[in-house]
């Protein structure tokens, strides 16, 4: 039986309401040693700061494979079995990739994209994590390591994408990962600025144009067992209450359902 690792960054997470606790609760149950990374972030830094702490866990990881899971990340505790089972089938591949399902409310998901998440260290202890725009993704060799390439499963990843945090929580945190990039890059980007209110419009601007293409529903009982409990909490003011008011607003074209459908099933 495969060893496994995870490993998750998490900085201040009481003040920027991250569910850490939660999260650890999910990872313990799946792995065998689960590390935390980024206790000590700075408050000003450049973005290849994330490849370098990455890297650093990854070499000190003790698992056959290793998962590096952002705090907001969770598996459902239904699929933590299979997930042992895919790492023995697919002991010879480099990775794994899992889709990930966006979730803004917790009545709606979008499968968002699919990511090379498990990493198998013990057959490939020269994987790096410098690849991609966010200079985070796994390498090999000095080539990226794609979805296509290695095994996807039907396994997904629950994304909590700030669920609990206020605007001023988001305008924050936004402003300081801007600053960020424009420090690694020369440029925001799509991050708007590096105020509060220029990287808060611009990720809103992003929201609502990701929200609309949320066609599948959810209900409590669906979600991860570490959180249903706390999206019952949910409180007007925090993001997944209402997604600041877009979860009265926004309508869904019915294209929007055939591209989910296509992506989530055909794809």
């Amino acid at each position: 039986m495969s060893t496994v690792t995870v490993f998750t960054s998490m900085t201040n997470p009481e003040e920027r309401k991250d569910p850490w606790k939660q999260a650890l609760n999910c990872y313990e149950d799946l792995a065998d040693e689960v590390n935390i990374i980024g206790q000590k972030f700075p408050e000003e830094f450049k973005w290849d700061y994330f490849g370098k702490i990455f890297q650093d866990a990854f070499n000190s990881s003790k698992g056959d494979w290793v998962f590096r899971m952002d705090v907001d990340y969770f598996f459902h505790e239904k699929d933590i079995p299979k997930i042992r089972r895919i790492l023995n089938k697919y002991s010879t591949s480099p990775a794994i990739a899992f889709p990930q399902y966006q979730i803004f409310t917790p009545d709606r998901y979008q499968l968002k994209t699919k990511i090379c998440l498990a990493l198998n260290k013990k057959e490939f202890p020269e994987i790096k994590l410098n690849g991609g725009g966010d200079l985070v993704l796994p390498t090999l060799n000095g080539k990226l390591i794609e979805v296509s390439d290695v095994p996807n499963v039907k396994i997904p990843i629950y994304q909590y994408d700030s669920t609990f945090r206020t605007k001023e929580i988001i305008a924050k945190d936004r402003a300081r990962f801007a600053r960020a990039w424009e420090r690694q890059f020369g440029n925001f980007g799509n991050r708007g600025g590096g105020t509060p209110e220029l990287a808060f419009n611009a990720w809103f601007s992003m929201i609502k144009e990701r929200y609309p293409k949320h066609t599948f529903k959810m209900k409590m009982r669906d979600h991860p067992k570490y959180m249903a409990p706390e999206l019952g909490k949910l409180k007007e003011g925090q993001f997944g209450f209402d997604a600041f008011g877009l979860k009265q607003n926004t309508k869904r074209p019915f294209i929007n359902y055939l591209r989910g459908y296509k992506e989530k099933y055909l794809n």
